[in-house]
């Protein structure tokens, strides 16, 4: 079982990974409050119109609120590259709370199935190849670490063999 100690729990991967899922099956289980999870799709749904700008800066508001508060915030959005994690890690520095980084990691193969399982038309397959190309590039464990992650653990999926609650049965997230 893997502890994820309270703090900031910085969700990286692409879209269709399966962070939501994965998120969805630890609240389920139990080991994850679900006030805790803060997503840039719930928000962008909230905040009708909004610019992605919008979004984010009301996803980090609430992450502050969290945090502020003594308890885990878990940053629920794609944040494959360095300047998104960047914006997270200096909220969590403020806070001096730990930063654990879970990576979604699928191969594109999986990515563009599970994708084309969702049905949503406001990511394309194309967008699902550039996220994860991206990821590939700038989403490394060595990288996450320096860029001031206090621990990376890779969650295991689909290519794995491994469902959403499974992988979660791996997995308790401690809420501060």
């Amino acid at each position: 079982m893997i502890h994820v100690p309270a703090g900031l729990v910085v969700l990286v991967g692409p879209p269709a990974s399966g962070k939501t899922s994965f998120v969805r099956a630890l609240i389920a289980r139990g080991r994850l409050d679900a006030a805790a999870v803060v997503s840039s799709d719930e928000i962008r749904v909230e905040l009708v119109d909004a610019d992605d700008g919008r979004i984010f800066a009301e996803r980090d508001r609430r992450i502050v609120a969290r945090l502020a508060a003594g308890r885990t915030a878990v940053a629920e959005s794609t944040n494959v590259t360095p300047e998104a994690r960047a914006r997270l890690i200096a909220i969590a520095r403020r806070f001096h709370v730990p930063v654990t980084i879970l990576r979604f990691a699928p191969d594109l193969d999986t990515l563009l199935d599970q994708h084309e399982g969702r049905g949503r038309t406001d990511v394309t397959a194309a967008d699902v190849r550039a996220y994860a190309t991206v990821m590939a590039r700038h989403a490394g464990a060595e990288q996450l670490r320096a860029e001031g992650a206090t621990a990376v653990h890779d969650v295991p999926g689909r290519r794995d063999g491994v469902t959403p609650a499974q992988a979660a049965g791996r997995f308790a997230v401690t809420s501060g």
